[in-house]
C-alpha cells in the first residue's frame, strides 16, 4: 500500500478574523480565525490581517512585518492586566525580514481599569530602521503597571507614526516613547491625535525627534506635553489645556512651539526646566500661572500680543 501525505498548508498573504469565527480554521476568508493571536501564525511575513465582522479579536504577540488592518469594521482588543499589542522587534528574525515594519489600524483597545499598556513596543539593537504605523485606534482604561497607551522604549532607533488617534483614561504617559537609551533616535510623528484624562497626555525621554501637529492634550494630572532630558519636540497647531502643565522641560529637554494654544492649566501654561522655544505665534492664556516665558526665535511676530 501506498501512503501520500497531505500538502502542508502554505502561511497566506492575507488572512481573516470573525467574531464567529475559530482559530482551528485556515483563516481564508471563507474559513476565518477568532483571534490575531490565532491568524498571525498563519499569515505570511509581510502581509495582512483583515476583519470580517465586528468582534474581540484577543491581545497579540508580534514578531514579524505585518498589518493589522480593520478598517470599516469595529475591531477591539480587550487588553485586561496584559498589554494588548506586544510588538518586540528583538524577535523579528524570521528569514527575509528586512523591512521591521507594523502597521495597526481602526482598533478599539479596553484595558478595564486594569490593562497594562495598548500597544507595547520593545527592541535593542534589532530595532534599527523599524517602524510602527498606528491609524485610527482608541486605546482606554489602562492602569496597571505602567499604565500607558503607546509605550515605546525601543533603544537602537527607529520611526514611530501615529494619526487619528485617541488615548484617554489612563494613569501614566498616553503617547509614551522613551527610550530605554538614548543613543539613537527615535523619530515620532503624532498627527491628529487626542491625549487626555490620563497621567501625561505626551511623554518624550532621550535621543526622541518628534513632531506633533494638529493635536489636542487636555485634562491630563500631569503635562500636556513633556519633553525630557535630550528630547526635541516640535508642536504645531496644538491645544493644550486643562492639565496641571501645559507644556514641560525638565533640564536638557526641549519644545518648540508655533500657533499654538497653551489655556486653562490649572498650575502652568509653561514649566520651563530646560528650553521653550517660541516662534511669536502662540496663544498662552487664561493658566493658573502663565509660567516661564518660552524664548523668541525666529522675526518678530505680527500681529502682536502672541508669544
Amino acid at each position: 500500500m501506498f501512503f501520500v501525505a497531505g500538502p502542508a498548508h502554505a502561511q497566506a498573504s492575507r488572512t481573516w478574523v470573525s467574531g464567529v469565527g475559530d482559530d482551528a480554521n485556515p483563516c481564508s476568508r471563507t474559513a476565518p480565525c477568532k483571534t490575531f493571536a490565532g491568524a498571525i501564525s498563519k499569515t505570511a511575513l509581510n502581509g495582512e490581517i483583515n476583519c470580517l465582522d465586528p468582534g474581540g479579536f484577543g491581545a497579540v504577540t508580534i514578531t514579524k512585518s505585518i498589518t493589522i488592518d480593520c478598517h470599516e469594521i469595529f475591531a477591539s482588543i480587550l487588553n485586561a492586566s496584559v498589554n494588548g499589542v506586544n510588538i518586540a522587534f528583538d524577535n523579528f528574525t524570521a528569514a527575509g525580514e528586512v523591512r521591521k515594519t507594523v502597521r495597526l489600524r481602526n482598533i478599539n483597545f479596553n484595558g478595564v481599569d486594569t490593562g497594562l499598556s495598548g500597544v507595547r513596543i520593545t527592541g535593542g539593537t534589532n530595532s534599527a530602521n523599524s517602524t510602527v504605523v498606528i491609524e485610527d485606534c482608541l486605546i482606554d482604561g489602562n492602569f496597571g503597571g505602567l499604565a500607558r497607551g503607546i509605550d515605546d522604549t525601543r533603544s537602537n532607533g527607529g520611526r514611530l507614526i501615529v494619526t487619528n488617534t485617541t488615548i484617554r483614561n489612563l494613569g501614566g504617559g498616553g503617547f509614551s516613547v522613551m527610550p530605554a537609551s538614548g543613543s539613537v533616535n527615535i523619530q515620532v510623528l503624532l498627527n491628529n491625535v487626542r491625549g487626555y484624562h490620563a497621567g501625561t497626555g505626551a511623554q518624550f525621554g532621550s535621543g526622541t525627534r518628534v513632531m506633533i501637529q494638529d493635536s489636542a492634550f487636555t485634562g491630563n494630572a500631569g503635562a500636556g506635553v513633556l519633553a525630557q532630558s535630550g528630547a526635541i519636540v516640535n508642536v504645531n497647531r496644538s491645544v493644550m489645556s486643562h492639565n496641571a502643565n501645559g507644556v514641560q522641560t525638565t533640564a536638557g529637554g526641549t519644545i518648540t512651539l508655533s500657533n499654538s494654544d497653551i489655556a486653562f492649566n490649572t498650575t502652568n501654561g509653561v514649566l520651563n526646566g530646560g528650553t521653550v522655544n517660541s516662534f511669536g505665534n502662540n496663544r498662552i492664556s487664561n493658566n493658573a500661572s502663565p509660567g516661564s516665558a518660552p524664548t523668541l526665535i525666529g522675526s518678530t511676530s505680527n500681529p502682536t500680543g502672541q508669544q
